[in-house]
């Protein structure tokens, strides 16, 4: 199951510890849930840099959302163990206790791009965490939690570049 933190943070480590073999430095980029998989995996000794795109930064409190909107109580989810969702998300006492138990500790150098229309992680959780771990935060307002539209990718493209260093020739 990719949703397994555990599982997931293993094969990150793996991925990064043979790619850390082969190359002098490694820059990470990730988005989404893949980008707290990465910063529960143990691999900030071997990342220079990461530019996380709509990153999950705070996954108790999402999951506690999750379990809000779906109506489900704590005591309930822990007496259930897994409760099945309308809108598609298993909700898992296993999975909230490995989150509250395995906190984000992250020390890599990171910059993040977010979209002011993000569903998952709001502006306050993501400015809290930029602040906390000295990322710096660029905002797109129109910006969605997938950055899909050509004025999306356009945007990702130039924060990139700027961000790597590199002149950017984005196609129209």
């Amino acid at each position: 199951n990719g949703s397994d933190p555990r599982r997931a943070g293993n094969e990150i480590r793996e991925a990064i510890a043979a790619l850390s073999a082969r190359y002098d430095g490694i820059t990470l980029i990730a988005n989404s849930v893949g980008a707290y998989f990465s910063m529960i995996a143990g691999i900030d000794g071997m990342i220079g840099r990461a530019f996380f795109i709509s990153p999950v930064v705070d996954m108790e409190r999402l999951v506690c959302g999750m379990m809000e909107r779906a109506g489900v109580t704590e005591a309930r989810l822990r007496t259930e163990g897994v409760i099945e969702t309308d809108f598609g998300e298993d909700l898992s006492w296993e999975y909230l206790c490995f989150v509250r138990e395995h906190p984000v500790r992250w020390t890599v150098p990171t910059e993040i791009l977010y979209g002011g229309k993000d569903f998952l992680t709001s502006l306050d959780t993501v400015t809290a965490f930029a602040r906390e771990h000295r990322a710096g935060l660029t905002v797109m307002e129109n910006g969605e939690h997938w950055f899909h539209t050509k004025e999306q990718m356009r945007f990702l493209d130039a924060w990139l570049a700027e961000k790597i260093g590199v002149s950017s020739q984005i196609n129209p």
